[in-house]
């Protein structure tokens, strides 16, 4: 912790006197992203910046539920070639297909859904193939 500003000295210079006590102790050179550019400099002001360098940093994506369970479908299919088992196709592609049958009951909020649930046996027999070939 800092000690606290003698009386007498004006803050400024005793903010400038802690600064260059701690340039010369190394301080600075050790802080994370010394010597970086500083990110989205040149970019233009967003109020937000701090959310959404944060929900970026967390890995968090605010989508319209429509929007998001046509990703979540996309990287359904793109996921099958890891799974090992055919009752693991299945059982995902079954959660998906049940997010869409619900979707296509009680349509989300935002843009239109424009997805139909997998046809779940052409999909299986296209990951047995792929699995034969490899």
């Amino acid at each position: 912790m800092t000690e606290r500003k003698p009386a007498g000295v004006g803050f400024e210079s005793w903010v400038d006197q802690q600064i260059r006590a701690s340039e010369q102790r190394g301080d600075v050179s050790r802080l994370p992203g010394f010597g970086k550019p500083i990110e989205a400099l040149s970019a233009p002001y967003d109020e937000a910046w701090w959310i959404k360098a944060k929900m970026r940093r967390e890995g968090v994506s605010v989508l319209p539920p429509a929007l998001a369970l046509r990703k979540e479908a996309e990287d359904a299919v793109a996921g099958l070639p890891e799974i090992r088992t055919e009752a693991g196709v299945r059982r995902v592609l079954a959660e998906v297909n049940e997010k869409i049958h619900e979707a296509v009951r009680r349509p989300p909020p935002g843009p239109l859904l424009n997805l139909r649930p997998f046809d779940v046996e052409a999909l299986v027999e296209e990951w047995r193939e792929a699995r034969a070939a490899s």
